[in-house]
């Protein structure tokens, strides 16, 4: 008597059946990373309806995960639609440090020139560009990092100071062209090392002055000792033979940046009347 018996799935049919299961559970999700695929109309109407700085932070929030749900931010309620599990309290995420993430939208630009003299009086030391005089590199940018002061602990100016010796490559640079470009990272103090940020991190804010450094007259020069040796005392002792002297920067433009993104371009006025505010 036979037996009539199934057809076995061809290896095509397999194939097919096989990539099904294993694609499956992946619908609904998109990966964050450099590469992104597409998502639906609606989380693309949130996303243009609220800030970038806004979303960003929702996005960012979850990097220990390649993927993400493709829905919108407001779905992201750690499941509200549930029930709490019973004796379970609902674990809270915790608040991001202050600075970490943006300033309220319509308050940005208010506090912007506050946040560049904070990072004026705060930084120790800055990286100065000029435009190479040696004879190697001639016309090329040249960076040195060096120790700054904007005045004593308790005054602030605005006004990059420096202590200088014409022994510097630095110096002949500026003896043949004046103009430079100083940058005064935050990451030199410890926000963003107690915060767990990377220095580079763009929420790791930056300030950017740009100007014509001039020796410091002798009306200035007291008040020149008092800024940089009140923030670097050790710089009594270095060595006299070098002929250290003083000089100071003639901000033209402040650019700031303290979120992705580009940078804000701060005017003169409003930078020198503000008051210095914490990042």
């Amino acid at each position: 008597m036979s037996r009539r018996r199934g057809r076995r799935p061809g290896p095509r049919l397999s194939w097919l059946l096989w990539c099904g299961a294993l694609l499956s559970p992946a619908a609904g999700y998109v990966i964050v990373s450099s590469v992104s695929w597409a998502v639906t109309n609606e989380v693309d109407e949130e996303l243009d309806g609220a800030s970038t700085e806004e979303a960003l932070p929702a996005l960012l929030g979850d990097s220990g995960s390649l993927w993400q749900r493709s829905f919108p931010a407001s779905a992201h309620k750690e499941d509200a639609h549930l029930p709490p599990a019973e004796g379970a309290a609902r674990a809270r995420p915790p608040p991001a440090p202050p600075g970490m993430f943006s300033y309220p939208r319509e308050g940005g630009a208010r506090l912007r020139p506050g946040i560049a003299r904070f990072l004026a009086h705060a930084s120790a030391w800055g990286c100065l560009a000029t435009v190479s005089a040696h004879e190697k590199i001639p016309g090329l940018p040249f960076g040195t990092c060096l120790p700054i002061s904007d005045g004593p602990f308790d005054n602030s100016t605005g006004i990059p100071f420096f202590y200088v010796t014409p022994k510097d490559l630095l110096v002949a640079d500026l003896m043949k062209n004046p103009m430079a470009s100083l940058l005064l990272p935050e990451s030199e103090g410890e926000f963003c090392r107690k915060n767990i940020v990377d220095p580079e991190d763009p929420r790791c804010a930056r300030l950017a002055l740009t100007g014509q450094m001039v020796a410091v007259s002798p009306e200035e020069v007291e008040f020149a000792k008092q800024a940089m040796f009140s923030r670097h005392p050790v710089m009594r002792k270095w060595p006299r033979p070098y002929e250290w002297f003083f000089m100071k920067m003639k901000i033209e433009h402040i650019w700031l940046q303290k979120w992705y993104g580009g940078v804000a371009d701060i005017s003169r006025e409003e930078y020198f009347r503000a008051v210095p505010r914490k990042a």
